[in-house]
């Protein structure tokens, strides 16, 4: 079969064409989306645990196209020159550039398996031989405590009177603070803590730097301690966030700050 010069052009025309168009998801008034924002897409939705399909590339699809239509009619408007947003844009960038950094420098310095053991061993010493079980009351003045201590020998039941607490993470739960090793607990309220036994209460207001407590135990046990391999990944976690907030420290130690 013979092709005349002219159909012979329009055929490898169309040829050539091809791969072009199969690099691009659309084209909106012109302007190609490229198949790459398409497979980054669905790159992003793989990792939260949706799978590849063609219902999901054509969701994908269709909200890069109005992406597109929006991003083309804030242009012919100028919203990019307006300052709200060129704040914004470049706030968005130095955030980009700076995890950017940081994560260079996280991979340039890991934390190692001695640092992690080391911190575990650590928290580990902290937690002590028991943990306390214990309820309390905080108010604001040492009569008020006093008060409530009165009113806890004459009958009253603790998580009633534990519903006026000053603390707004326990008062609801009748001023439960569960199981916690004393190191939890800042030194006053620790000591008074361990020196009562089971089902006792302060006989006295403890005082602390958030007030003054009126503390009961409920009970004690032998503290329970995670494995390394149960709480690895947490401690990593923690000591990465403590390399990079002493690297950015250092950095602006040596920097000219006026």
């Amino acid at each position: 079969m013979k092709f005349k010069p002219a159909t012979l052009l329009l055929a490898l025309i169309a040829v050539a064409a091809t791969p072009a168009f199969a690099q691009n998801v659309a084209t909106v008034n012109g302007k190609a989306i490229p198949a790459a924002q398409m497979e980054a897409a669905v790159k992003q939705a793989a990792a939260q645990g949706q799978p590849d399909s063609p219902q999901l590339r054509e969701m994908i699809k269709k909200s890069l196209i109005g992406r597109e239509v929006l991003m083309q009619e804030a242009t012919k408007q100028g919203v990019a020159a307006n300052k709200e947003v060129k704040d914004a844009l470049e706030q968005a960038r130095q955030d980009i550039i700076i995890r950017a950094l940081l994560v260079d420098y996280v991979k340039k310095n890991p934390v190692s398996d001695a640092e992690i053991k080391a911190a575990y061993d650590q928290f580990k010493a902290g937690k002590g031989e028991k943990e306390y079980h214990a309820r309390h009351i905080l108010v604001k003045t040492e009569k008020e405590a006093t008060d409530i201590i009165a009113k806890l020998k004459g009958g009253a039941k603790f998580e009633e009177l534990a519903k006026a607490s000053q603390d707004p993470g326990s008062a609801a739960n009748g001023g439960d603070l569960d199981w916690a090793a004393p190191g939890n607990y800042v030194k006053p309220f620790a000591d008074a803590m361990v020196a009562l036994k089971d089902g006792q209460i302060t006989d006295k207001p403890v005082q602390s730097q958030f007030g003054y407590h009126v503390i009961k135990l409920e009970g004690t046990r032998a503290a329970k301690v995670p494995t390394l391999e149960e709480i690895k990944s947490q401690i990593a976690e923690s000591l990465t966030q403590r390399k990079v907030a002493a690297y950015r420290d250092q950095l602006v130690a040596k920097a000219k700050v006026q």
